[in-house]
């Protein structure tokens, strides 16, 4: 007998030798169905009290995780705060990148999932797939559609495979095979999970949550994290290049700037694309900072430019990839007209007909600006296979307060990002740059600044020229925005979203 919490009732366990080595697995779960031996790395399913082996499952890769197998934590469901366990990990490869799914085990028998996916959570329980549901082919990124009765929109239709394992599991798609997978998100916050690897399609559904809220016991060790990471040398200059984070997909050589695609490991050829002009960010990478109370560290920089459509004039701005252990990663937007700092939205906002506006967790939006996006200078890390040259179609949201929104849009993917606008000032103090200051001063902050030193007369002038400047604006301009842009670009960059598929 095994107890996987306190407080609940003991659930019964069962041990059996691996048939591939002898040595002892255990099945804490009544519902799993398989499992990994910690010893061979056999899997062997159960098949009532006998063990039969599959195979070999692959060595699960580091991916600097904080949790690990046995962690233990609270949930809140149906009005009940459960304990639960986690005593299995799965990994996947899609189409932009890998993600990891824990079987927890409630203190009540039932099972769920903690999706992880560069830092962000979702913990999702299984959910009945109606008799009608859709094949998924028919599941059309961005689109709508409703399961169960209740409004989603698709989020996601990749392809993906399982590439690794460990402890015990539910039952498996086959290993290495592909199959496809679909996410829907609602305007709630929602996420529901298609896993066509699985007949019939198992769906999962959920929302995002935060460790701290889990009150997690058994983490890992921060500093047991092997903070050399891994080393090899530029395929174009030869220069060493050192990546920190084993979910990095694509980084830049610091000598010689080219961009290196790691999307297919280290161990086979080194894709890499010249990048001739240099651009040296306001906040150097590596560069530590503290906002709206979560430690972060800049571990990318990208530089974008957008054009709206019928308009031949371009604009830029900057982002800068943070991350932090335990919340993942974030993004500090620079533009033109102020700075801001944003998430990867797990929901959906619901696009008001026509487009012009959105509505998130109760707040409306409206559109500022939709154009084109284009990734024109990388350094640094990224959890996405990114590139010079790579091109989303973008709309920006925003309300009467700070509050922003914005979508990014591929073949494959739609992702939403949320944030605010956030002071120039706390931007410089945060990573101690205060002594460049006036470096980080951006159009938002003009108003304030124009009071010094000048006159009612001159201001009455200056406001008469641009009303008369901003009339002809409008009348030329046919674009959606009308002639005011807001940010200059995505509040969020590209992103995985923060599902957990």
């Amino acid at each position: 007998m095994s107890e996987p919490g306190s407080g609940g009732p003991r659930q019964r366990s069962y041990r059996a030798p691996c048939p591939g080595c002898g040595a002892p697995v255990e099945f804490r779960g009544a519902q799993s169905t398989h499992a990994v031996c910690p010893y061979c790395q056999s899997t062997v399913v159960r098949s009532g009290e006998v063990l039969r082996r599959l195979g070999r499952m692959a060595e699960i890769f580091d991916d600097h995780s904080p949790l690990r197998l046995m962690a233990s934590g609270r949930i809140a469901l149906d009005g009940q705060d459960l304990p639960f366990t986690l005593i299995g990990r799965l990994q996947y490869q899609g189409d932009e990148g890998t993600w990891t799914e824990w079987n927890a085990l409630l203190d009540d028998g039932r099972t769920a999932t903690l999706g992880e996916d560069n830092g962000a959570y979702v913990f999702t329980r299984p959910f009945d797939a109606p008799r009608d549901l859709p094949p998924a082919e028919s599941f059309r990124v961005g689109a709508a559609t409703a399961i169960g009765g209740q409004p989603f929109s698709v989020a996601a239709n990749v392809q993906a495979r399982l590439v690794s394992a460990q402890g015990e599991l539910p039952r498996l798609p086959p290993l290495g095979q592909p199959f496809r997978v679909v996410e829907l998100r609602a305007e709630d916050g929602e996420v529901l999970s298609i896993d066509h690897g699985h007949t019939p399609p198992r769906l999962e559904r959920g929302r995002a949550v935060l460790l701290d809220d889990l009150r997690l016991q058994g983490l890992k060790d921060e500093s047991a994290k092997d903070e050399q990471g891994r080393q090899f040398n530029c395929p174009r200059c030869g220069a060493p290049v050192h990546v920190k984070l084993d979910t990095t997909q694509a980084i830049a050589c610091a000598a010689c700037h080219s961009l290196i695609d790691l999307a297919g490991g280290l161990g086979g050829e080194l894709r890499h694309a010249g990048q001739d002009e240099p651009v040296r960010p306001l906040i150097p990478l590596g560069g530590t900072g503290q906002l709206e109370g979560v430690h972060w560290q800049v571990v990318g920089f990208q530089r974008r430019v957008g054009q709206e459509p019928g308009d031949d004039e371009q604009f830029g701005w900057d982002e800068y990839l943070l991350y932090n252990r335990k919340r993942g990663f974030a993004f500090l937007v620079d533009a033109s007209d102020g700075w801001s700092l944003v998430r990867p939205a797990t929901g959906a906002p619901r696009l008001a007909q026509g487009g012009r506006g959105a509505t998130y967790l109760g707040a409306t939006y409206q559109l500022q600006s939709a154009y084109d996006a284009e990734t024109t200078y990388v350094a640094g890390e990224f959890y996405w296979p990114v590139e010079r040259g790579q091109k989303t179609r973008n709309r920006d949201f925003a309300n009467a307060g700070k509050g922003l929104l914005s979508m990014e849009q591929t073949p494959r993917e739609v992702t939403w990002s949320a944030g605010s606008r956030i002071n120039a000032d706390t931007v410089a103090k945060a990573f101690r740059l205060d002594g460049r200051q006036d470096l980080f001063k951006r159009a938002d902050a003009a108003p304030v600044a124009a009071l010094r030193g000048i006159g009612c007369g001159t201001l009455i002038l200056i406001c008469v020229a641009l009303i008369v400047i901003l009339v002809v604006m409008d009348r030329c301009s046919g674009s959606p925005g009308g002639g005011y842009r807001s940010s200059g670009g995505s509040y969020g960059g590209w992103s995985s979203g923060g599902g957990h598929k």
